[in-house]
Order: structure tokens, then C-alpha cells, then sequence
């Protein structure tokens, strides 16, 4: 899974990444590294009840070819129950790596299954996109590709329809603000910019980081840090952010805390706890938005910032992935996301299927950045936190 155009992405990464290529590789031994990388990484040493070693030569008479590998895995896969630990076709991988790049080609949008999986949601619009200048917005659901029914198929599904050679035509059934319509839209090479930021008029910085999924997410989170040294405060907006790379979360979060633990992971090998190190590229006040959608790498960096009593978390509950995957490349060019380990936050808590609890509850979304602005211009005037009553009077006015 990918995450732009491609899916919503609900994981950690925290392999090195190399291209994926296809070469010529036994089809059982392509299934057996499978099966060995899982016994050797995954983080429930009971592999949540399943035998194991059953498994080891169980499709041995099935597999004939590469095809019949990826299906036997696929299937030993499912046996987990963890829809984090899957599977990734040799085009797959390689999308993965591009979006890593910063480079993808596609129309640019996030897609995500709606909470009772029958239904294709776009999150986000890339801005300047093929999607964007179709008309396409978040919140359009996807009701069918190039004719087929997007019904009950997964984000990962739709991608693979989706994505194809630049210059190449999608069509899409959307259903936009209640009404049904069909677009055609080119397919392009789109460089993926993980932060946007701007300055409002009294001094308040805004930084909206959209993934964490790109190798150039940390560096651009540093320069709009720069850019907004001047500033009197910051809102961080993890909205709609589903994660990406561990390494980026990390690096982002030691920018901000002046001290204190960013997150411990916890495998069967052991406890392994990242600090920060104490030296920030900024003090200011910080505000975090989140809401349902902020995932993964977005609940370590949010909780990092909470937990350390370096800002106020703002919004509504995050989604609650509280697990590690590791990636792993295997003969033919293909890979496994594997659940390597769990993460507790700060103050060590397990947010898995929870999630994080916002200091401040704002359900409208459309009130959340207003919220965050007067709460820092409370801070800054004061010297002190705003209360919820003040911030509340302040959006009536």
C-alpha cells in the first residue's frame, strides 16, 4: 500500500528502503523467506495463536509459480489477523518507494475505507493535482473505476487501479456533495510535499504536515520551522495525517521537546526507548491538531509534545495504531509489511484501538483552528494557558 492516490497509510516504516526489481527466484523459496521472515520479526511470539511452524511447508504441492507464492503467502498471511502485516506485489513495493521519493505517479488523492469497509473515501486532494483541478475534494466517495464497482474493496485495491503510466486516462464514478458524477482525469508524476506553512496576520504560525511517509518529510518540517522562527506561536496540524516513517516522527519530535522521552518500542527481543535530545529548533507555545484520521507516526509526535507538557493537544480522538511494521524485500522483488513491535507513548501509555485524548475536545472541525489560534493568543498576552470557557466566548465573538 502507498499512500498517496493509492491508500490511506496506517503504518510505521522503519526498514531501509531499496528499489524494488523483479528477478528470476524460485517460487518456493520466495514463500519459504516469507515464512521465515515472520517467524524470525513478528512481535507476538505466539503469532496470535496460529502454529506457526505448520505453516513452513503447508502450500509446498500448490506452488508452482510466482503467482501461486504470492497467493500461498497472501493466505499464510491471513491466519495473523493483522491487517498490518501484508503482503506487497513487486508494483506495489515499487510505488512505496516512490512515495518515499516524494515522487509518485497518479492523480493525488488519499483514499481511505470508510469504518464498515463498504465504502471508498477521499481524504485528501494533493493541491495543483490531476484530482484537484477534476473538481475532486475530500470527503467524494469513489463509487467505481474505469467502470468497475469501487464497493467494499480495500484502499490497496483501488490503488492498483488507480496508478498507471503518466499520460494515461482514470475514470472515476464520484459521488460529490450528495450528486453522482463521472470524471476522466490524466494520470501525472506528482512530487508529494509533506508541509505546508504560512504565517497569520498576528503572529501565529501554521505548519499542516500531511505524511510522514516521505524522505523529505523531516527536512521540510526543519525549514518551515526556520521560517516561522519569528513566530509568537504554532499550530501543528496533524489532521487526516495516517503516518509513514518512524524516523520521521522521531527527528520532527526531537526539533520541539527540551528534554524527555519520544516514544519506547517494544518487541520480543526486548524495550527500546528514543529520548529526545534536548536541543529544539523552537520553544514557542505549540498547539497539535488532530482528529479520527491522525495515525500512527501522527499519534507519536502528538503524544510526544503532550506527554512532555511541550503543548496542548486540540481536536478529537486519533485513530489508535500503537504498532511498528518493518519492511521486508524478498527474492522477486515483492515485500512484507511486518508488525515487528508496539510503541507506548511519552508517559508510557498504550494507545492501540484508543488512541489519544485531545486536552481540549472540539468535535467541529471547522472550529478547531480558530480554538488553537485564541488559545495562543490567550498564552502569548497571559503568559499562560487559556481556559476552555475563554476559548469558547472568544469563537462566539
Amino acid at each position: 500500500m502507498t499512500a498517496w492516490v493509492l491508500a490511506t497509510l496506517f503504518l510505521i516504516i522503519s526498514a531501509t528502503f531499496q528499489p524494488a526489481y523483479a528477478h528470476h527466484a524460485d517460487a518456493k523459496e520466495i514463500y519459504h523467506r516469507a515464512w521465515e521472515l515472520v517467524r524470525e520479526n513478528y512481535y507476538d511470539a505466539s503469532f496470535h495463536g496460529v502454529n506457526w511452524a505448520e505453516l513452513e511447508h503447508k502450500y509446498d504441492s500448490k506452488i508452482e509459480n510466482t503467482d501461486d507464492a504470492y497467493k500461498a503467502i497472501k493466505a499464510m498471511l491471513d491466519g495473523l489477523k493483522d491487517p498490518y502485516t501484508r503482503f506487497l506485489d513487486p508494483r506495489a513495493f515499487q510505488d512505496e518507494n516512490d512515495a518515499i521519493d516524494a515522487h509518485i505517479v497518479g492523480i493525488g488523492i488519499n483514499l481511505q475505507q470508510s469504518k464498515d469497509q463498504t465504502h471508498l473515501i477521499i481524504t485528501r486532494t494533493i493541491e495543483n493535482s490531476p484530482a484537484e483541478r477534476a473538481g475532486i475534494a475530500p470527503g467524494d466517495e469513489v463509487l467505481a473505476i474505469d467502470n468497475n464497482s469501487a464497493l467494499g474493496i480495500t484502499p490497496e485495491q483501488a490503488a492498483e487501479h488507480i496508478r498507471g503510466k503518466a499520460g494515461t486516462n482514470v475514470m472515476l464514478a464520484i459521488k460529490h456533495e450528495g450528486n453522482q458524477q463521472v470524471v476522466n482525469i490524466t494520470r501525472q508524476e506528482i512530487e508529494i510535499r509533506a508541509v505546508t506553512a504560512k504565517m497569520f496576520d498576528s503572529g501565529i504560525g501554521y505548519i499542516q504536515l500531511s505524511t510522514f511517509i516521505s524522505s523529505d518529510a523531516a527536512r521540510e518540517f526543519r525549514h518551515a520551522l526556520t521560517r516561522l522562527s519569528g513566530a509568537k506561536g504554532l499550530i501543528i496540524d496533524l489532521r487526516d495525517n495516517p503516518g509513514g516513517l518512524l524516523a520521521n516522527a522521531l527527528e520532527m519530535a526531537d526539533m520541539l521537546l527540551d528534554g524527555g522521552t519520544i516514544v519506547s518500542t517494544i518487541s520480543r527481543y526486548g524495550r527500546h526507548t528514543d529520548m529526545s535530545s534536548g536541543q529544539p529548533v523552537t520553544r514557542q507555545p505549540i498547539v497539535v491538531l488532530v482528529d479520527e484520521e491522525s495515525a500512527s507516526a501522527s499519534e507519536i509526535l502528538a503524544s510526544a509534545i503532550k506527554d512532555n507538557g511541550r503543548g496542548i493537544v486540540l481536536g478529537t480522538r486519533t485513530y489508535g495504531k500503537g504498532l511498528v511494521q518493518e519492511i521486508n524485500r524478498l527474492p522477486s522483488g515483492a515485500a512484507l509489511h511486518i508488525t515487528v513491535s508496539r510503541y507506548l507513548t511519552a508517559n508510557g501509555s498504550d494507545i492501540n484501538k484508543v488512541g489519544i485524548e485531545p486536552d481540549i475536545l472540539i468535535e467541529n472541525k471547522a472550529d478547531q483552528v480558530n480554538v488553537a489560534y485564541a488559545y495562543l493568543k490567550e498564552k502569548i498576552a497571559c503568559g499562560k494557558p487559556a481556559k476552555k470557557m475563554q476559548l469558547l466566548s472568544a469563537l462566539a465573538n
